[in-house]
């Protein structure tokens, strides 16, 4: 099998919804999403992140819609698994380092001992697709507990009914995306007839 070649396109500029079709990571059906929203389209992140050369792509992207924007930050941090492979790839062309946040089983995140935060210093949040943005806050809560400042949250698609901020942190995101997405008891009948599908 061969891998899905890179749409050619401005890095800054990319088709974001050709790449993840062209990568075999557009959905259709009924999916119970992460954030406990029913949608009948999906987006599967790690489909495309298998591969390294648009892997690359979408880091060299996010890294430069952050410097259009005047973000300036000595740390990339991702929510464990999905924004690990992101945030770092975010970092090798943005610079500084790249950290991740993961699960403590208490329903929030932590930072692993391994990573040391340095009082007031600055990160960037970094995820693929943002729904409610649940879990990268999580992410940016544990490292601020250790003393980081969050100056921006950056994303791949963000999928939110409302534009704008996240929770007052600035976002960037390589396109905005509004998928229908429905609260458990407000699933439309034509939704529920399709097998759910548990991401």
């Amino acid at each position: 099998m061969h891998s899905p070649a890179a749409p050619e396109c401005d890095t800054r500029r990319m088709d974001v919804l050709a790449l993840y079709r062209e990568a075999g990571a557009y959905h259709e059906g009924h999916f119970l999403l992460a954030s406990g929203r029913h949608s009948p389209k999906f987006l599967q992140s790690t489909t495309v992140l298998q591969y390294p050369h648009l892997t690359e792509r979408i880091g060299q992207a996010l890294a430069g819609k952050l410097r259009e924007a005047g973000i300036e930050a000595q740390t990339l941090v991702g929510p464990a698994m999905g924004g690990v492979i992101l945030a770092y790839e975010v970092a090798r062309h943005y610079g500084g380092r790249a950290i991740f946040a993961e699960k403590d089983g208490k329903g929030s995140m932590k930072v692993r001992e391994a990573f040391t935060i340095a009082p007031g210093e600055t990160f960037v949040a970094v995820e693929d697709v943002l729904t409610t943005g649940g879990s990268v806050l999580k992410a940016v809560r544990a490292v601020e507990a250790l003393g980081g400042q969050c100056v921006a949250v950056a994303c791949i698609v963000d999928r939110r009914g409302e534009e704008g901020p996240l929770e007052g942190h600035p976002l960037v995101s390589l396109t905005r995306l509004t998928f229908d997405t429905y609260a458990p008891g407000e699933v439309p009948e034509w939704l529920a007839q399709r097998p759910l599908q548990e991401i």
